[in-house]
């Protein structure tokens, strides 16, 4: 087997490499049409409204809405912030001081930071939020949101597919419950935006969030859609400021940023289809080629219901530090995030019923455009190298081994 170079990146979930064409089509904006698209009184400016519109045309395009529903930001996070904040403030039953629940707001416990602390700062100003436990294959159904829904419920936000497993939850359907009940329906589409189809019409969706970086355009700008008719959706502003993009988001747009998210989504829409076949056989071949090979892993996630590029594996009797080290040359990312005081297991894995043990070491490897058979090959050879490797260290392998009941095993205190 040829090695390729290294490292290898299979962190495409955390961010994706800037596309040469995205590249290309940001530079003039960066030079020689550097207008600010606020400035209507000269052709600088006209160009660079220009450049705005187009890249609001590709996102639309994309996503299958108006061109007009198409709010920019900076990053998805800004826009669930946006939507979650905004959409409560607007909708709220009681106003604040009024000493009555502001209303009722319904997420799930595996959606990501950007979405589960807003949701909490409003818990603390008086909303009332149920945070959903997903099953052991982490999908949230549209029964799920139905039997949690109340009658003072006014927002539900639950992501389209998880950033961790790559579940993809029953969107269309919570959907079109949250239509039939009046509740405004948010998803935050990070993960699923550009890789798979998308039809905001179709599936029901009032606001949706999603970021350049994933979709192989640059950091720094993102996209809220927010639905104009049937029903038409408002939101009090966050920032306020010059009004720009319909009084959602206040500043002066990020034209470059902007025209590189646009030209990044019309990529996407033409080699979406190509890309995930593609990445689905690839990431098949990599889990068929580490479970051959190696007792007691895990994929987690349901394992049809989930993105093409993403795997999470967890290997038993492996610290997940450890084999992070011992397969350096890797770049993916671990099941346990490292915090300042001590070492935490996912709390997605963790919340879907994986044990401390295993949640401490997984992987999570996403493919992406640029991934190779070669380097998937490679990948397969060190993990499962490394992992043979710490197991051999492992006292408790070989007790498991021997036959022993670790769960019975009364362990000594010192």
């Amino acid at each position: 087997m040829t090695t390729p170079a290294l490292p290898i990146y299979l962190d495409h979930a955390a961010t994706t490499p800037c596309d040469p064409r995205v590249v290309e089509a940001m530079l003039p904006y960066f030079t020689t049409l550097y207008g600010n698209p606020g400035s209507r009184n000269h052709s600088f400016g006209w160009d660079a409204e220009h450049g705005v519109d187009t890249a609001r045309e590709q996102v639309a395009a994309l996503i299958g809405a108006d061109e007009k529903e198409v709010v920019f930001t900076s990053g998805a996070t800004e826009s669930n912030n946006i939507a979650i904040r905004g959409a409560a403030l607007m909708y709220e039953k009681n106003p604040a001081g009024s000493g009555k629940p502001r209303g009722h707001i319904i997420t799930c416990i595996i959606e990501h930071k950007a979405v589960l602390d807003p949701c909490k700062r409003l818990q603390k100003e008086g909303f009332e939020v149920t945070f959903l436990e997903p099953p052991a294959d982490g999908i949230v159904t549209a029964d799920m949101v139905k039997n949690a829904m109340r009658d003072d419920t006014i927002l539900v936000s639950i992501m389209w597919a998880n950033n961790e497993i790559g579940t993809i939850n029953q969107i269309r359907e919570i959907g079109k419950l949250c239509h039939e009940r009046g509740v405004v329906f948010h998803t935050d589409g990070t993960q699923w935006v550009g890789k798979m189809p998308t039809n905001v019409e179709a599936d029901n969706i009032d606001l949706m969030s999603f970021s350049g970086h994933k979709i192989y355009g640059p950091k720094g700008v993102g996209g809220l859609f927010v639905r104009r008719r049937k029903p038409r959706i408002r939101l009090t502003s966050i920032v306020d400021g010059g009004g720009q993009e319909r009084g959602f988001r206040s500043g002066t747009l990020n034209v470059t940023g902007i025209v590189g998210l646009g030209k990044a989504c019309e990529i996407a829409k033409a080699q979406m289809a190509d890309d995930a076949a593609r990445l689905g056989v690839l990431r098949k071949h990599l889990e068929d080629s580490v479970t051959a090979q190696l007792d007691h892993c895990q994929i987690n996630g349901h394992r049809e219901k989930r993105l093409p590029h993403l795997t999470n594996i967890s290997f038993g009797f492996v610290e997940g530090e450890s084999l992070m080290m011992a397969v350096k040359e890797i770049a993916c990312s671990s099941g346990s995030a490292c915090t300042s005081a001590s070492l935490e297991p996912s709390y997605v894995l963790k919340s879907i019923g994986v044990g401390d043990e295993l949640a401490h070491s997984s992987l999570r490897l996403s493919l992406g455009r640029q991934t190779t058979r070669e380097q998937v090959d490679y990948t397969v050879n060190a993990v499962v190298k490394a992992v043979r490797k710490l197991r051999e260290l492992s006292p408790l392998y070989d007790m498991h081994n021997e036959g022993i009941d670790l769960s019975k095993v009364q362990w000594a205190h010192h």
